[in-house]
Protein backbone atom coordinates (compact mmCIF):
# COMPACT_ATOMS: atom_id res chain seq x y z
CA UNK A 1 0.00 0.00 0.00
CA UNK A 2 2.70 2.21 0.86
CA UNK A 3 4.75 2.15 -2.24
CA UNK A 4 1.64 2.56 -4.26
CA UNK A 5 0.21 6.04 -2.57
CA UNK A 6 4.31 6.93 -2.85
CA UNK A 7 3.19 6.43 -6.77
CA UNK A 8 0.50 8.82 -6.71
CA UNK A 9 2.92 11.55 -4.80
CA UNK A 10 5.72 13.41 -5.32
CA UNK A 11 9.75 12.42 -4.81
CA UNK A 12 9.57 15.55 -2.83
CA UNK A 13 6.16 14.21 -0.78
CA UNK A 14 7.22 10.73 -0.67
CA UNK A 15 10.89 11.09 0.36
CA UNK A 16 12.26 12.39 3.41
CA UNK A 17 14.64 15.15 2.54
CA UNK A 18 13.04 17.23 5.00
CA UNK A 19 15.97 16.40 7.16
CA UNK A 20 13.48 15.24 10.02
CA UNK A 21 15.37 11.80 10.22
CA UNK A 22 17.86 13.12 12.79
CA UNK A 23 18.63 13.12 16.74
CA UNK A 24 18.42 16.58 16.46
CA UNK A 25 15.02 16.36 15.58
CA UNK A 26 14.18 13.16 17.87
CA UNK A 27 15.08 14.69 20.54
CA UNK A 28 12.38 17.46 20.34
CA UNK A 29 9.64 14.26 19.46
CA UNK A 30 11.03 13.01 22.61
CA UNK A 31 9.84 15.94 24.59
CA UNK A 32 6.66 16.62 22.63
CA UNK A 33 5.63 13.08 24.15
CA UNK A 34 6.42 13.83 27.54
CA UNK A 35 6.84 17.89 28.02
CA UNK A 36 7.94 19.06 31.76
CA UNK A 37 6.07 21.15 33.90
CA UNK A 38 7.21 22.44 37.25
CA UNK A 39 3.72 21.22 38.59
CA UNK A 40 2.19 19.23 36.10
CA UNK A 41 4.75 17.39 35.02
CA UNK A 42 7.53 17.36 37.04
CA UNK A 43 9.41 14.20 35.32
CA UNK A 44 8.75 15.24 31.86
CA UNK A 45 11.59 15.87 29.62
CA UNK A 46 13.25 19.17 29.60
CA UNK A 47 13.64 21.61 26.42
CA UNK A 48 16.98 21.92 26.25
CA UNK A 49 17.10 21.40 22.45
CA UNK A 50 15.09 24.71 21.13
CA UNK A 51 17.13 28.02 20.65
CA UNK A 52 14.39 30.46 22.13
CA UNK A 53 14.54 33.19 24.14
CA UNK A 54 12.32 33.79 26.26
CA UNK A 55 14.38 35.90 29.25
CA UNK A 56 13.39 39.07 27.77
CA UNK A 57 10.09 39.30 26.44
CA UNK A 58 8.49 41.00 29.34
CA UNK A 59 10.20 44.36 28.02
CA UNK A 60 8.35 43.61 24.69
CA UNK A 61 5.13 43.45 26.66
CA UNK A 62 5.90 46.32 28.40
CA UNK A 63 6.23 48.25 25.19
CA UNK A 64 3.21 47.00 23.31
CA UNK A 65 1.00 48.05 26.39
CA UNK A 66 2.53 51.14 26.41
CA UNK A 67 2.14 51.89 22.46
CA UNK A 68 -1.35 50.61 21.63
CA UNK A 69 -1.10 52.51 18.53
CA UNK A 70 0.94 50.01 17.04
CA UNK A 71 -1.75 47.65 16.58
CA UNK A 72 -5.09 48.36 14.26
CA UNK A 73 -6.91 46.35 16.73
CA UNK A 74 -6.98 48.83 18.97
CA UNK A 75 -9.06 52.67 19.57
CA UNK A 76 -5.30 53.97 19.13
CA UNK A 77 -4.20 52.21 16.03
CA UNK A 78 -7.59 52.23 14.32
CA UNK A 79 -7.45 54.20 11.89
CA UNK A 80 -4.13 52.83 10.44
CA UNK A 81 -6.79 49.84 10.04
CA UNK A 82 -7.84 50.25 6.02
CA UNK A 83 -4.50 51.15 4.71
CA UNK A 84 -2.66 48.15 6.88
CA UNK A 85 -5.97 45.72 6.21
CA UNK A 86 -5.47 46.17 2.10
CA UNK A 87 -1.66 46.51 1.85
CA UNK A 88 -0.17 43.80 -0.08
CA UNK A 89 3.08 45.12 -1.62
CA UNK A 90 5.31 42.49 -1.66
CA UNK A 91 8.70 45.13 -1.20
CA UNK A 92 6.68 45.84 2.60
CA UNK A 93 5.56 48.88 4.16
CA UNK A 94 8.49 51.73 3.51
CA UNK A 95 8.30 52.58 7.29
CA UNK A 96 8.70 48.86 8.67
CA UNK A 97 11.52 48.28 5.68
CA UNK A 98 13.50 51.85 7.06
CA UNK A 99 12.94 50.81 10.85
CA UNK A 100 14.43 47.35 10.54
CA UNK A 101 17.30 49.14 8.57
CA UNK A 102 18.10 51.43 11.35
CA UNK A 103 17.31 48.54 13.62
CA UNK A 104 19.89 46.64 11.82
CA UNK A 105 22.65 49.56 11.98
CA UNK A 106 22.05 50.14 15.73
CA UNK A 107 22.24 46.19 16.05
CA UNK A 108 25.54 46.59 15.27
CA UNK A 109 26.77 49.50 17.13
CA UNK A 110 26.34 52.41 14.15
CA UNK A 111 29.22 50.39 12.52
CA UNK A 112 27.76 49.87 9.60
CA UNK A 113 25.08 51.71 7.28
CA UNK A 114 21.87 49.37 5.73
CA UNK A 115 19.54 50.61 3.16
CA UNK A 116 16.03 49.49 3.42
CA UNK A 117 15.23 49.72 -0.46
CA UNK A 118 18.04 46.17 0.03
CA UNK A 119 15.64 45.16 3.06
CA UNK A 120 13.84 42.43 1.89
CA UNK A 121 10.87 39.99 3.56
CA UNK A 122 10.85 36.56 4.00
CA UNK A 123 9.38 34.04 6.40
CA UNK A 124 11.79 33.83 9.16
CA UNK A 125 15.23 32.67 8.65
CA UNK A 126 14.32 29.15 7.57
CA UNK A 127 12.62 31.29 3.74
CA UNK A 128 15.42 33.72 4.00
CA UNK A 129 18.44 30.93 3.55
CA UNK A 130 16.17 28.99 0.99
CA UNK A 131 15.70 32.64 -0.97
CA UNK A 132 19.06 33.03 -1.46
CA UNK A 133 19.91 28.90 -2.01
CA UNK A 134 17.39 29.45 -5.38
CA UNK A 135 18.97 32.70 -5.99
CA UNK A 136 22.77 31.96 -5.86
CA UNK A 137 22.84 27.96 -6.93
CA UNK A 138 21.19 25.50 -9.30
CA UNK A 139 20.39 21.96 -8.01
CA UNK A 140 23.48 19.82 -7.41
CA UNK A 141 25.60 22.42 -6.89
CA UNK A 142 26.88 23.59 -3.25
CA UNK A 143 27.50 25.96 -0.28
CA UNK A 144 30.57 25.15 1.85
CA UNK A 145 29.64 25.13 5.56
CA UNK A 146 31.98 25.10 8.78
CA UNK A 147 31.31 22.40 10.73
CA UNK A 148 29.42 22.36 13.59
CA UNK A 149 26.46 23.92 11.84
CA UNK A 150 23.01 24.51 12.66
CA UNK A 151 21.25 20.84 11.02
CA UNK A 152 18.39 23.29 10.01
CA UNK A 153 20.50 24.11 6.82
CA UNK A 154 20.13 20.89 5.86
CA UNK A 155 16.44 21.90 5.19
CA UNK A 156 16.28 25.15 4.54
CA UNK A 157 19.54 25.48 2.24
CA UNK A 158 18.57 21.75 0.61
CA UNK A 159 15.18 20.17 0.81
CA UNK A 160 13.39 22.34 -2.03
CA UNK A 161 16.47 23.70 -4.06
CA UNK A 162 18.12 20.50 -4.72
CA UNK A 163 21.61 22.58 -3.32
CA UNK A 164 24.31 20.59 -1.62
CA UNK A 165 26.00 21.93 1.87
CA UNK A 166 29.74 20.28 2.09
CA UNK A 167 32.01 20.57 5.14
CA UNK A 168 34.41 22.94 5.68
CA UNK A 169 36.13 20.87 8.51
CA UNK A 170 37.15 22.88 11.85
CA UNK A 171 37.95 21.25 14.87
CA UNK A 172 38.39 22.30 18.92
CA UNK A 173 42.20 21.87 19.18
CA UNK A 174 41.86 25.93 17.86
CA UNK A 175 38.38 26.25 19.06
CA UNK A 176 36.74 25.42 15.86
CA UNK A 177 38.10 28.18 14.35
CA UNK A 178 37.61 28.62 10.61
CA UNK A 179 41.27 28.97 8.59
CA UNK A 180 42.28 29.09 5.61
CA UNK A 181 43.59 25.65 4.84
CA UNK A 182 40.46 24.48 5.78
CA UNK A 183 38.49 26.55 3.36
CA UNK A 184 41.22 25.67 0.30
CA UNK A 185 40.61 22.50 1.48
CA UNK A 186 36.81 21.84 1.08
CA UNK A 187 37.12 23.96 -1.86
CA UNK A 188 39.17 21.50 -3.64
CA UNK A 189 37.62 18.51 -2.35
CA UNK A 190 34.58 19.71 -3.92
CA UNK A 191 35.95 20.45 -7.33
CA UNK A 192 38.13 16.63 -7.17
CA UNK A 193 34.76 15.75 -7.24
CA UNK A 194 32.69 17.48 -10.03
CA UNK A 195 31.00 19.63 -7.67
CA UNK A 196 30.35 23.39 -8.28
CA UNK A 197 30.83 25.49 -5.40
CA UNK A 198 28.46 28.46 -5.40
CA UNK A 199 29.26 29.68 -1.96
CA UNK A 200 30.08 29.75 1.66
CA UNK A 201 27.45 30.06 4.49
CA UNK A 202 28.52 30.81 8.27
CA UNK A 203 26.75 31.87 10.89
CA UNK A 204 28.10 34.50 12.84
CA UNK A 205 27.39 34.64 15.70
CA UNK A 206 28.03 30.99 15.43
CA UNK A 207 25.12 28.06 16.00
CA UNK A 208 25.70 25.95 18.34
CA UNK A 209 29.55 27.49 19.20
CA UNK A 210 27.85 30.60 20.88
CA UNK A 211 30.78 32.34 19.58
CA UNK A 212 31.47 35.38 17.25
CA UNK A 213 33.60 35.48 14.07
CA UNK A 214 36.66 37.78 14.50
CA UNK A 215 37.77 40.60 11.68
CA UNK A 216 40.46 38.97 10.39
CA UNK A 217 38.55 35.22 9.71
CA UNK A 218 35.50 37.25 7.92
CA UNK A 219 38.08 39.47 5.97
CA UNK A 220 40.13 36.49 4.49
CA UNK A 221 36.37 34.81 4.16
CA UNK A 222 35.21 37.68 2.20
CA UNK A 223 38.63 37.91 -0.06
CA UNK A 224 38.44 34.16 -0.90
CA UNK A 225 34.87 34.93 -2.06
CA UNK A 226 35.89 37.05 -3.98
CA UNK A 227 39.39 35.39 -5.51
CA UNK A 228 37.04 32.21 -6.36
CA UNK A 229 34.02 33.88 -7.13
CA UNK A 230 31.87 32.39 -4.99
CA UNK A 231 28.87 34.17 -2.93
CA UNK A 232 28.96 34.34 0.59
CA UNK A 233 26.45 34.00 2.92
CA UNK A 234 26.31 35.18 6.54
CA UNK A 235 23.58 34.74 9.05
CA UNK A 236 23.80 37.27 11.74
CA UNK A 237 20.28 35.96 13.10
CA UNK A 238 22.22 36.75 16.90
CA UNK A 239 23.47 39.48 16.02
CA UNK A 240 22.30 40.97 18.70
CA UNK A 241 22.57 38.15 21.38
CA UNK A 242 26.60 39.05 21.98
CA UNK A 243 26.70 39.32 26.25
CA UNK A 244 30.44 39.58 26.34
CA UNK A 245 33.80 40.39 24.53
CA UNK A 246 35.31 40.50 21.61
CA UNK A 247 32.38 43.08 20.49
CA UNK A 248 30.36 41.65 17.43
CA UNK A 249 32.21 42.59 14.31
CA UNK A 250 29.83 42.31 11.03
CA UNK A 251 30.07 41.14 7.46
CA UNK A 252 28.50 44.51 6.70
CA UNK A 253 31.47 46.01 8.41
CA UNK A 254 34.15 44.61 7.30
CA UNK A 255 33.29 44.97 4.03
CA UNK A 256 32.37 49.25 4.29
CA UNK A 257 35.90 49.17 6.33
CA UNK A 258 38.55 47.02 6.55
CA UNK A 259 38.56 45.54 2.57
CA UNK A 260 36.86 48.66 0.51
CA UNK A 261 37.69 47.94 -3.17
CA UNK A 262 39.00 44.57 -2.17
CA UNK A 263 35.86 42.69 -1.94
CA UNK A 264 33.57 42.47 -4.88
CA UNK A 265 30.15 43.27 -2.92
CA UNK A 266 27.99 41.55 -5.37
CA UNK A 267 29.24 38.70 -3.94
CA UNK A 268 27.87 39.38 -0.28
CA UNK A 269 24.42 38.55 1.63
CA UNK A 270 23.15 38.65 5.15
CA UNK A 271 20.30 36.56 6.35
CA UNK A 272 18.93 38.03 9.40
CA UNK A 273 15.63 37.78 11.53
CA UNK A 274 13.97 39.26 14.93
CA UNK A 275 13.37 35.45 16.31
CA UNK A 276 16.08 34.65 18.33
CA UNK A 277 17.43 38.15 19.47
CA UNK A 278 13.77 39.16 20.14
CA UNK A 279 12.22 35.89 20.88
CA UNK A 280 9.65 36.36 18.18
CA UNK A 281 9.78 33.14 15.95
CA UNK A 282 5.80 32.91 16.09
CA UNK A 283 6.55 36.41 14.25
CA UNK A 284 7.87 34.85 11.32
CA UNK A 285 10.12 37.78 10.58
CA UNK A 286 13.36 36.90 8.29
CA UNK A 287 14.98 39.43 6.34
CA UNK A 288 17.34 39.26 2.98
CA UNK A 289 19.59 41.57 2.57
CA UNK A 290 21.88 41.50 -0.26
CA UNK A 291 24.39 44.09 -2.14
CA UNK A 292 23.98 42.22 -5.62
CA UNK A 293 20.90 44.25 -7.44
CA UNK A 294 20.17 41.23 -9.34
CA UNK A 295 19.78 39.31 -6.13
CA UNK A 296 17.81 41.89 -4.23
CA UNK A 297 15.25 42.11 -7.10
CA UNK A 298 15.05 37.96 -7.44
CA UNK A 299 14.27 37.58 -3.54
CA UNK A 300 11.56 40.38 -3.37
CA UNK A 301 9.71 38.56 -5.74
CA UNK A 302 10.24 35.06 -4.28
CA UNK A 303 9.00 37.06 -1.17
CA UNK A 304 5.46 36.82 -2.59
CA UNK A 305 5.40 33.15 -1.10
CA UNK A 306 6.54 34.20 2.43
CA UNK A 307 5.09 37.82 3.12
CA UNK A 308 5.25 39.34 6.64
CA UNK A 309 1.42 39.91 7.98
CA UNK A 310 1.10 43.78 7.25
CA UNK A 311 -0.38 43.93 10.71
CA UNK A 312 3.34 42.95 11.93
CA UNK A 313 5.17 44.88 9.82
CA UNK A 314 3.34 47.85 11.27
CA UNK A 315 3.83 47.02 14.83
CA UNK A 316 7.56 46.27 14.41
CA UNK A 317 8.16 49.23 12.74
CA UNK A 318 7.00 50.93 15.29
CA UNK A 319 8.90 49.35 17.75
CA UNK A 320 11.95 48.98 15.98
CA UNK A 321 11.99 52.58 15.00
CA UNK A 322 12.02 53.38 18.86
CA UNK A 323 15.79 53.98 19.19
CA UNK A 324 15.89 54.98 22.71
CA UNK A 325 13.70 51.16 24.00
CA UNK A 326 15.90 49.08 21.72
CA UNK A 327 19.03 50.62 23.41
CA UNK A 328 17.20 49.41 26.73
CA UNK A 329 16.45 46.42 25.53
CA UNK A 330 19.89 45.20 23.83
CA UNK A 331 21.03 46.20 26.59
CA UNK A 332 18.80 44.57 29.20
CA UNK A 333 19.04 41.61 26.72
CA UNK A 334 22.58 40.87 27.02
CA UNK A 335 22.52 41.24 30.65
CA UNK A 336 20.25 38.27 31.40
CA UNK A 337 21.71 36.28 28.63
CA UNK A 338 25.25 37.16 30.33
CA UNK A 339 23.25 36.17 33.59
CA UNK A 340 22.07 32.89 32.65
CA UNK A 341 25.24 31.25 30.78
CA UNK A 342 27.21 31.56 33.72
CA UNK A 343 24.48 30.11 36.12
CA UNK A 344 24.29 27.32 33.49
CA UNK A 345 28.62 26.92 32.97
CA UNK A 346 29.07 27.53 36.79
CA UNK A 347 26.59 24.94 37.41
CA UNK A 348 28.77 22.44 34.59
CA UNK A 349 31.86 23.85 36.36
CA UNK A 350 30.98 21.97 40.19
CA UNK A 351 31.20 18.60 38.25
CA UNK A 352 33.90 19.13 36.22
CA UNK A 353 31.81 19.75 32.80
CA UNK A 354 33.60 21.84 30.35
CA UNK A 355 32.38 23.63 27.80
CA UNK A 356 33.50 25.78 24.70
CA UNK A 357 34.19 29.53 26.06
CA UNK A 358 31.18 31.32 24.25
CA UNK A 359 29.97 35.16 24.39
CA UNK A 360 26.77 35.15 22.01
CA UNK A 361 24.17 33.12 21.03
CA UNK A 362 21.27 31.46 22.96
CA UNK A 363 23.45 28.02 24.20
CA UNK A 364 26.19 26.36 25.11
CA UNK A 365 28.74 24.14 23.44
CA UNK A 366 29.25 21.71 26.46
CA UNK A 367 32.33 18.72 26.17
CA UNK A 368 30.89 15.48 27.08
CA UNK A 369 33.92 13.53 25.86
CA UNK A 370 35.13 12.40 29.17
CA UNK A 371 31.94 10.38 29.69
CA UNK A 372 32.10 8.48 26.15
CA UNK A 373 32.34 4.39 26.63
CA UNK A 374 34.69 5.36 23.17
CA UNK A 375 35.71 8.20 20.78
CA UNK A 376 33.01 7.17 18.21
CA UNK A 377 29.82 8.66 16.77
CA UNK A 378 27.79 5.60 18.14
CA UNK A 379 29.13 6.36 21.94
CA UNK A 380 27.72 9.51 21.81
CA UNK A 381 24.40 9.00 20.25
CA UNK A 382 24.39 5.86 23.28
CA UNK A 383 25.26 8.23 25.92
CA UNK A 384 22.62 11.04 24.25
CA UNK A 385 19.72 8.65 24.25
CA UNK A 386 20.86 8.00 28.26
CA UNK A 387 20.76 11.89 28.89
CA UNK A 388 17.30 11.87 27.03
CA UNK A 389 15.67 8.67 28.39
CA UNK A 390 17.11 8.76 31.92
CA UNK A 391 17.98 12.04 32.85
CA UNK A 392 14.85 13.51 30.73
CA UNK A 393 16.79 16.38 28.95
CA UNK A 394 16.64 17.14 25.34
CA UNK A 395 20.12 17.96 24.35
CA UNK A 396 21.37 18.18 20.88
CA UNK A 397 24.49 15.92 19.85
CA UNK A 398 26.94 17.15 18.03
CA UNK A 399 26.91 14.41 15.04
CA UNK A 400 23.72 16.41 14.36
CA UNK A 401 25.14 19.10 14.14
CA UNK A 402 28.27 17.43 11.53
CA UNK A 403 30.80 17.60 14.29
CA UNK A 404 33.65 15.26 13.31
CA UNK A 405 34.51 15.01 17.20
CA UNK A 406 32.26 12.86 19.05
CA UNK A 407 30.76 13.88 23.07
CA UNK A 408 30.23 18.02 22.24
CA UNK A 409 26.50 18.76 22.62
CA UNK A 410 24.60 21.92 21.83
CA UNK A 411 22.38 22.75 25.43
CA UNK A 412 20.01 25.73 24.77
CA UNK A 413 19.29 28.09 28.19
CA UNK A 414 17.73 30.92 27.59
CA UNK A 415 13.97 29.31 26.66
CA UNK A 416 12.96 28.25 30.39
CA UNK A 417 12.35 29.91 33.55
CA UNK A 418 15.03 30.14 36.53
CA UNK A 419 13.33 27.05 38.59
CA UNK A 420 13.07 25.11 35.01
CA UNK A 421 16.93 26.01 35.04
CA UNK A 422 17.57 24.76 38.22
CA UNK A 423 15.93 21.54 37.86
CA UNK A 424 17.95 21.21 34.60
CA UNK A 425 20.89 21.79 36.46
CA UNK A 426 20.19 19.46 39.21
CA UNK A 427 19.50 16.20 36.48
CA UNK A 428 22.60 16.94 35.17
CA UNK A 429 25.00 17.18 38.18
CA UNK A 430 23.09 14.11 39.45
CA UNK A 431 23.90 12.37 36.65
CA UNK A 432 27.61 13.40 36.38
CA UNK A 433 27.85 12.08 39.34
CA UNK A 434 26.99 9.04 39.44
CA UNK A 435 29.14 8.31 36.07
CA UNK A 436 31.85 9.45 38.53
CA UNK A 437 31.00 7.53 40.99
CA UNK A 438 31.06 3.97 38.88
CA UNK A 439 34.45 5.14 36.63
CA UNK A 440 36.24 5.42 39.96
CA UNK A 441 34.63 2.57 41.27
CA UNK A 442 35.86 0.72 38.03
CA UNK A 443 39.12 1.71 38.34
CA UNK A 444 39.84 0.65 42.38
CA UNK A 445 38.17 -3.18 41.11
CA UNK A 446 40.82 -2.84 38.11
CA UNK A 447 43.66 -2.08 40.11
CA UNK A 448 42.88 -5.56 42.17
CA UNK A 449 43.65 -6.82 39.14
CA UNK A 450 42.04 -8.19 35.79
CA UNK A 451 38.31 -7.57 36.40
CA UNK A 452 35.47 -10.41 35.26
CA UNK A 453 31.97 -8.84 35.39
CA UNK A 454 29.16 -11.20 34.47
CA UNK A 455 26.20 -9.76 32.59
CA UNK A 456 22.95 -11.26 32.17
CA UNK A 457 22.17 -11.56 28.17
CA UNK A 458 19.01 -9.75 27.10
CA UNK A 459 16.14 -11.81 26.93
CA UNK A 460 18.17 -14.62 28.89
CA UNK A 461 16.95 -16.69 31.83
CA UNK A 462 18.57 -15.42 35.31
CA UNK A 463 21.25 -18.37 35.15
CA UNK A 464 22.37 -17.37 31.55
CA UNK A 465 25.58 -14.72 31.74
CA UNK A 466 28.72 -14.18 30.08
CA UNK A 467 31.95 -12.52 31.00
CA UNK A 468 33.52 -9.40 30.32
CA UNK A 469 37.11 -8.62 30.68
CA UNK A 470 37.77 -4.64 31.12
CA UNK A 471 39.30 -2.07 33.71
CA UNK A 472 36.18 -0.22 32.93
CA UNK A 473 33.75 -2.99 32.84
CA UNK A 474 32.28 -1.51 36.05
CA UNK A 475 30.78 1.21 33.65
CA UNK A 476 28.55 -1.63 31.92
CA UNK A 477 27.21 -2.95 34.77
CA UNK A 478 23.07 -3.81 34.78
CA UNK A 479 22.44 -0.57 36.45
CA UNK A 480 24.64 1.71 34.29
CA UNK A 481 21.96 3.69 32.11
CA UNK A 482 24.84 2.72 29.13
CA UNK A 483 23.60 -0.38 28.87
CA UNK A 484 19.91 0.69 28.68
CA UNK A 485 20.71 3.26 25.97
CA UNK A 486 21.26 0.82 23.03
CA UNK A 487 17.27 -0.36 23.96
Amino acid sequence: MASKSAELLSRMAAGDGHGENSSYFDGWKAYDKNPFHLQDNPDGVIQMGLAENQLSLDLIEEWSKAHPEASICTAEGASQFKRIANFQDYHGLPEFRQAMAQFMGQVRGWKARFDPDRVVMSGGATGAQETLAFCLANPGEAFLVPTPYYPGFDRDCCWRSRVKLLPIECHSSNDFKITREAVVSAYESARSNGVRVKGILITNPSNPLGTTADRATLAMLATFATEHRVHLICDEIYAGSVFAKPEYVSIAEVIEHDVPGVVDRDLIHIAYSLSKDFGLPGFRVGIVYSYNDAVVSCARKMSSFGLVSSQTQLFLAKMLGDEEFMARFLGESARRLAARHELFTSGLREVGIGCLGGNAGLFTWMDLRGMLREKTAEAELELWRVIIRKVKLNVSPGTSFRCREPGWFRVCHANMDDETMGVALDRIRLFVRQHQQQKAKARRWAARGQLHLSLQRHGAMPSQYHALSSPMAALLSPQSPLVHAAS
